[in-house]
């Protein structure tokens, strides 16, 4: 089942395959993270911090503390399109919490 995950304002951000799944995609199916310890947290394809998972949401928490160098996981597979799931419902941001950046998002676009 695959799992949608929203920014703030309930935009469809990114998406997995199912709730354990380790490859994290957005919308355009571009591969933007992946999930090192598996858990929430979630980092880019070079290991930088992207961002944590709050129920349907994807946030970038401020103080998120360094976890360490996670490695490089190897680039997956082409997810094939995931179905729009329509839009979510606005949500306010955790306290020292604020919406994963656009670049981050969508890469492609920002380089």
């Amino acid at each position: 089942m695959i799992e949608y995950l929203h920014d703030s304002q309930g935009v469809w951000i990114a998406y997995r395959s199912g709730p354990q799944e380790r490859f994290l995609f957005n919308p355009d199916g571009d591969w933007i993270g992946w999930f090192p310890w598996g858990d929430g947290d979630v980092v880019t394809p070079d290991g930088a911090y992207l961002g944590t998972i709050h129920g349907d949401r994807l946030f970038a928490d401020a103080d998120h503390p360094y976890r360490g160098d996670p490695g490089y996981p190897g680039a997956p597979g082409h997810p094939g399109a995931a179905p729009y799931p329509g839009a979510g419902t606005y949500s306010g941001l955790p306290a020292q919490c604020a919406d994963v950046p656009s670049a981050l998002l969508w890469p492609r676009i920002a380089s």
